[in-house]
């Protein structure tokens, strides 16, 4: 039997928790599964930052989670850029909840890989080698998209989440 896992988002408090969110659409509005084209980022502003982690609800016969990674893929259209927390190395541990803005977030400053990582890039318990061996959360992946005023509103890219599981 598989572990029982969702992708949740954390908007406006840490205590507002939305589970299983089916996409991580970004804009001018702190709200998960946002219409971006309703709330288009303005121009020489970020999107919101996004506060989102893996949550294990049920070990479901496995031992372990661990080696969490995650990438875009597809183009952002235009010169958008998509920063993110995600390291492969040098990873300096969890990024702690705040309340989202649209402005620039301490570690929020490396490149979204838009390729699968060679390695874990999102930590558990701050570290890249953590691992859940119960119900319990990964670290934060805090995520905004900067575009230039030419840019297209309501771009489509995947992101995608990936984790091993032992049983």
């Amino acid at each position: 039997m598989a572990a029982t896992v969702e992708i949740c988002e954390t908007n406006t408090s840490e205590t507002t928790v939305s589970h299983n969110i089916a996409n991580s659409n970004m804009g001018n509005l702190d709200a998960p599964e946002l219409d971006p084209v309703s709330y288009p980022i303005e121009s020489g502003e970020r999107s919101y930052i996004k506060y989102q982690r893996l949550h294990v609800t049920a070990m479901g016969g496995s031992s372990a989670i661990d080696d969490i990674r995650v990438w875009r893929s597809g183009a952002l259209g235009g010169s958008a850029t998509h920063v993110c927390n995600l390291k492969t190395s040098s990873y300096d541990g969890a990024l702690t909840y705040a309340t989202p803005v649209k402005t620039a977030v301490t570690y929020v400053d490396e490149t979204m890989p838009s390729s699968e990582p060679a390695g874990a890039n999102l930590g558990i318990g701050g570290s890249l080698t953590g691992e859940l061996t119960d119900v319990g959360y990964s670290d934060y992946l805090g995520h905004q998209i900067i575009p230039n005023s030419s840019d297209t509103v309501g771009s489509t890219s995947t992101l995608t989440f990936q984790y091993k599981e032992t049983a």
